[in-house]
């Protein structure tokens, strides 16, 4: 395929195999995983991605979209790679607390931009995420126990449907395809925009704390302790850390959505553990949400896997506290509940998740480093496989995993239905693709 009537309609945004600059254009953030496309559009508009989705559907090439490429799978055989980078403008109406920004912009920026008026959207915990995947993808962050997942905070979406037409999508005119992209991934149009509902958030508590790694036990008991009477305004992640050319570390990580002295007062039980190497809690504003973890902002070579837990039993303690983090880097666990767990299915494809803990685990994919680090994440998961629930979020699936570990049989069903109705030459395809 030349895609020559593609360049022509578009000249100087598309790349082929051969071009300069099109295996850069087509690496995605997660620099581990191959992309093997065909072609990269970088859009300049709504209007280029309608023209790239009638030209696929004329000769029969799938089209998937990325502004970065955080959640991409790989599993991408001669698509057109859209790229949506350009598509970043972000509009705040503080009076309404609603937010309409472009399937380019990145999470820091619009948080940079609610913040001027007090307010937050449902940002996760790096800045440099897209808003639009990890949306349509649920969206778990900081403020999910709070206010629930970040698809459900959606008013409408603005899209490029299969058939190649600009629309505007909202419950009242669209409630099917709303539904599916409130959660279930970008399978079934193209989003160019969102709007969404912000939340206030005039200050913020909290921040990260990590002591050396003998104090491993009594970090993770202060953990259990306060996540099993925590707020929803309060979310704790516990985090194990191995650094290259550091000391193993062990942390907790906080965010209280709040009066600063309330969340001083919740946390206050991490000051008897005494002797910290690093204490950056504090009073910050929603901009400031990614220094939290301080998680690397640049294209990286990662592997990374992720499990929903039943429950912090007996061998998770073991596992985690008597074994080494090494070779990975981070072993996390996320406190969930709250509204995440009450979410109502008929908003949104995600729905609940009735979960209370999330474990995520993170290593190097360097080339030396590869084949162990994916033995490491492996036993560690099959040491607790009693607690794992076989469920994940969908914007944790990894390559090689499949929707279906993202979503209930009767949720999948219906995905699966609605893609069929509104998608059947299977044109738009997701990292994830519900069909399989």
């Amino acid at each position: 395929m030349t895609f020559d009537e593609l360049r022509a309609a578009l000249p100087g945004r598309v790349l082929v195999a051969g071009d300069e600059g099109f295996q850069t254009a087509a690496r995605p953030w997660t620099t581990t995983v191959t992309q093997p496309v065909a072609a990269v559009v970088r859009a300049g508009d709504a209007g280029d991605i309608a023209t790239v989705v009638r030209y696929a559907a004329r000769v029969g090439a799938p089209v998937v979209t990325q502004p970065t490429g955080h959640g991409a799978s790989g599993g991408v055989p001669d698509a057109i790679l859209v790229r949506t980078g350009q598509l970043d403008d972000i509009e705040i109406d503080a009076q309404r607390r609603v937010a309409r920004v472009g399937a380019g912009a990145a999470w820091g920026r619009v948080q940079a931009a609610a913040a001027r008026h007090g307010l937050t959207g449902l940002a996760g915990s790096n800045p440099v995420v897209g808003v639009t995947g990890y949306t349509l993808g649920g969206g778990m962050g900081w403020f999910g126990r709070k206010y629930g997942w970040a698809s459900d905070a959606v008013r409408a979406f603005e899209v490029v449907d299969a058939d190649g037409a600009r629309r505007r999508i909202t419950t009242e005119d669209d409630p099917d395809l709303c539904w599916a992209l409130r959660g279930g991934g970008g399978d079934f149009a193209v989003v160019t925009a969102l709007e969404f509902d912000l939340f206030p958030a005039p200050e913020l508590f909290g921040g990260r704390t990590l002591w050396p790694e003998a104090r491993i036990r009594e970090v993770f008991d202060v953990f259990q302790e306060i996540t099993a009477a925590a707020p929803e305004d309060l979310s704790v992640w516990f985090q194990r850390l191995q650094i290259p050319d550091a000391p193993p570390m062990v942390g907790l990580d906080t965010v209280y959505l709040g009066d600063p002295d309330r969340g001083r007062a919740l946390l206050a039980r991490l000051d008897a553990i005494g002797n910290p190497i690093l204490d950056r809690r504090g009073v910050f504003g929603p901009a400031d949400i990614g220094a939290v973890t301080g998680e690397p902002t640049d294209p990286s070579p990662s592997l990374s896997r992720a499990e929903q837990l039943t429950d912090l039993g007996d061998a998770l303690v073991e596992t985690l506290i008597d074994e080494p983090v090494a070779p990975l880097a981070n072993v996390q666990i996320r406190h969930l509940g709250g509204a995440l767990a009450t979410a109502r299915p008929d908003r949104g494809a995600r729905g609940p998740i009735a979960e209370p803990y999330l474990l995520y685990c993170l290593g190097l994919g360097l080339p030396h480093l590869v084949d162990a680090v994916t033995a490491r994440r492996t036993a560690l998961v099959d040491a607790v496989s009693g607690q794992i629930s076989g469920s994940k979020p969908y914007t944790f699936l990894t390559p090689g995993e499949t929707a279906s570990a993202a979503f209930d049989s009767e949720t999948l069903t219906r995905l699966r239905e609605i893609k069929r109705a509104r998608d059947p030459h299977g044109v738009i395809r997701a990292n994830y693709p519900v069909s399989g």
